[in-house]
């Protein structure tokens, strides 16, 4: 039974578990969460509350739980300068020498010892008649960055932490540089040229690099390469992977293996009548079939994969060493071959393979070997066009997605560390009326610093090695993540928070360790603290004039600050010429997602969009004339004033150029048979030498490189 005091106490409850009760839309109206939600979410963050009347014992509970606790699991220093950390202990142990060292991540130890009593008191407390006192627990020295051990003798135990050293900042820019640089945007998948098999690979990446690197470019810009299963019920979202620890097969350049050249089985089914007609078949198709190519892929993969077994090599030894290096690899591999006897999500398997526990009667161990051997190829090559990239002064902008697919191996693996009760999703806005499910668990905020973000530190090093600049999806998760109880509606959601200085400190430091700059997707609805977080540590955020455009004629569009990277649109928004032509209303109201009403208001509101951006372009001088129908020549005064503004990085949107119409997504449209599939119009062979396209990319770095960027 619910009443006005036990409400009181759910309140504060949720308030110790780090949700929040309420929070404020886009038109900021304060939202209250319901006690159901909330009693929902305190039960997947593992809070001992069944009914209403629990809620007081675990309240106790949670206070004392706290107090017991002598260290918190993880601490952060910034910039090494000698800090302090929080130690509780009972009353009447806080007296007498307490000694305590630090082991180095370098093997290095630093001890030190102190009077309990001479340490400054924080705060005391009286729990049920037990008395606790919080002090400061000074490390005297400056410390080096890296993950450091804390270990304090307590009197009654021995208690640990792992301890942060992280600068404040993380890494500067591409490679260090203060320059202003600009690259292109694509999908691989969408990517094709002559020679591949239907869509993009690892090597026609690397052949858009190099012509993007001849026109002055610097980055290269794609959707997230993570894993992900190849069945026809499966979407191929890349937002939705497998794993965030492992790559995905379907972009190896089958043609670059060295184990062809003398594989005789993969030689003959490449130069056989069948293959020939499958693959011809598949670059004909308007639509990346990746089930029917993949099944192409994986049968010269297989065979390749028994010729290396076959006898001893150099090579085997480099795999061996390898699988040596990345134990996680071999772990992968049995999910996957076991997922594919299973043939069913991991939750329905047999109670050992469920949680876990997988022997080799469980799957076939040559799917094992072949999924195993496919990764180290992908490190391999994505490992060498990392590598040329960085030789020609060039970068991969590589996508780290929000969330994993609930039937993967990461939730399998470590399924401890999500919250299976509830999904990720977003509350109400503007373009999503009834708010976003996304379908996938969250991580549990206390289960990933117990865990010391293992887990976390392993998906952002296995990115991070390869990345000449690392985009984080929703960086508000840095901060907070909008929980939806299972059944209910994502109206219904709940924010919980997560110890934010701690993952700024990882991935601050892992950027460093790695020299890559990290970017933040910060797009929609971020409280300002987000942003004011991104900015004291040096996370680039995003400008989208999409995005950014208001109904000002004096200022449509907002300045471009100088650590954005900064574009015209996203992988989730219509192109250009669609949004300049309102394809993109007439296409929700095509869907039922607007009525007719809804749409004439769009419509006016676009025109008047439009009207306030050309006398903007043309009072700057970007545009002559007045083009309000001239799709391309607005373009290009837009991609010119992104060129010319401070912005770090300008990313051009390649399907812009040549005036694409059609989304590679549509955000909240289940079923939607084109998405994530679409390839591009135009192969890369015929794109580069589009007299349009070379003349924008051309201007657009003319003003990058021109001091001051004036038209």
């Amino acid at each position: 039974m619910k009443t006005r005091h036990n409400l009181s106490q759910l309140h504060e409850l949720a308030h110790a578990h780090g949700i929040e009760t309420d929070y404020y839309d886009m038109g900021n109206h304060r939202r209250e969460a319901s006690p159901e939600a909330i009693l929902l979410v305190l039960k997947a963050l593992g809070s001992p509350v069944e009914t209403f009347d629990d809620i007081p014992s675990a309240l106790k509970e949670r206070h004392q739980a706290t107090w017991r606790r002598c260290l918190e699991p993880v601490v952060v220093v910034w910039d090494g300068v000698p800090a302090a950390v929080e130690l509780r202990l009972p009353l009447d142990q806080a007296t007498g020498s307490l000694a305590y060292h630090l082991n180095l991540e370098n093997g290095g130890v630093r001890s030190w010892s102190c009077d309990v009593a001479e340490l400054p008191t924080l705060e005391s407390v009286n729990l049920g008649g037990e008395r606790y006192v919080r002090k400061r627990l000074p490390i005297p020295s400056v410390l080096p960055w890296g993950y450091h051990r804390l270990v304090v003798e307590a009197p009654a135990k021995l208690s640990e932490s792992m301890l942060i050293s992280a600068p404040q900042e993380a890494y500067p820019s591409p490679e260090g540089s203060v320059d202003r640089v600009w690259g292109m945007f694509l999908p691989l998948y969408a990517l094709h040229t002559q020679r591949s098999w239907g869509s993009g690979d690892f090597s026609d990446l690397e052949t858009l690099i190099e012509w993007v690197s001849r026109l002055g470019g610097s980055v290269v810009a794609t959707l997230p390469l993570l894993a992900c299963f190849f069945d026809e019920q499966y979407d191929q979202s890349p937002y939705a992977p497998v794993s965030r620890l492992f790559w995905n097969e379907f972009y190896l350049d089958v043609t670059e293996i060295p184990e062809l050249r003398k594989c005789d089985p993969a030689q003959a089914m490449l130069e056989s009548d069948d293959f020939k007609k499958e693959l011809e078949a598949l670059r004909s198709l308007r639509l990346v079939d990746h089930s029917r190519q993949m099944s192409l892929k994986r049968a010269v993969l297989k065979e390749l994969a028994g010729c290396f077994f076959s006898e001893a090599s150099d090579r085997l030894a480099g795999f061996r060493r390898f699988v040596e290096s990345q134990p996680r690899v071999e772990d992968y591999a049995c999910f996957r071959a076991a997922c594919e006897r299973q043939n069913r999500p991991w939750w329905e398997w047999p109670q050992p393979l469920r949680d876990g526990i997988l022997k080799r009667d469980d799957y076939d161990e040559e799917t094992k070997r072949y999924h195993t051997y496919v990764q180290w190829l992908a490190h391999q090559q994505l490992h060498d066009l990392s590598e040329k990239s960085r030789e020609r002064g060039s970068g991969l902008y590589m996508d780290l997605p929000l969330g994993v697919r609930p039937d993967g191996y990461d939730v399998w693996r470590e399924r401890d560390l999500f919250a299976m009760d509830v999904v990720v999703g977003a509350p109400p806005d503007i373009l999503y009326s009834k708010g976003q499910n996304w379908l996938f668990p969250p991580p549990h905020p206390e289960a990933i610093r117990e865990q010391q973000y293992r887990y976390i530190t392993d998906y952002l090093d296995n990115h991070l090695k390869y990345a000449g600049l690392l985009r984080m999806d929703h960086v508000m998760s840095l901060h907070r993540l909008f929980w939806i109880p299972k059944g209910f509606q994502p109206s219904d959601g709940i924010y919980v928070r997560y110890a934010d200085d701690e993952l700024c400190a990882i991935l601050s430091l892992e950027s460093h360790r790695h020299r890559c700059p990290i970017v933040g997707e910060n797009l929609g609805t971020v409280p300002e603290y987000v942003n004011e977080m991104m900015s004291r540590h040096n996370i680039h955020g995003m400008y989208v004039v999409q995005y950014e455009l208001t109904l000002d004629r004096d200022e449509p569009l907002r300045k471009v600050l100088d650590k954005e990277i900064a574009s015209l649109n996203t992988h989730d928004m219509p192109p250009f010429s669609a949004y300049w032509g309102g394809l993109d209303i007439e296409d929700r109201l095509a869907r039922g997602l607007l009525d007719m009403a809804g749409a004439r208001a769009e419509q006016e509101t676009r025109q008047a969009l439009k009207r306030a951006i050309v006398c903007f372009l043309q009072r700057d001088g970007w545009l002559q004339g007045s083009p309000v129908d001239d799709a391309y020549a607005v373009l290009s005064a837009c991609l010119k004033f992104l060129g010319a503004s401070p912005a770090r990085v300008v990313l051009v949107n390649l399907e812009d150029l040549w005036l694409e119409v059609e989304p590679q997504n549509r955000p909240g449209i289940l079923g939607e048979c084109s998405n994530w599939r679409r390839k591009a119009q135009h192969s890369l062979q015929s794109f580069s030498k589009m007299p349009e396209v070379q003349d924008t990319l051309k201007e657009i770095d003319r003003l990058i490189k021109q001091a001051g960027g004036k038209p």
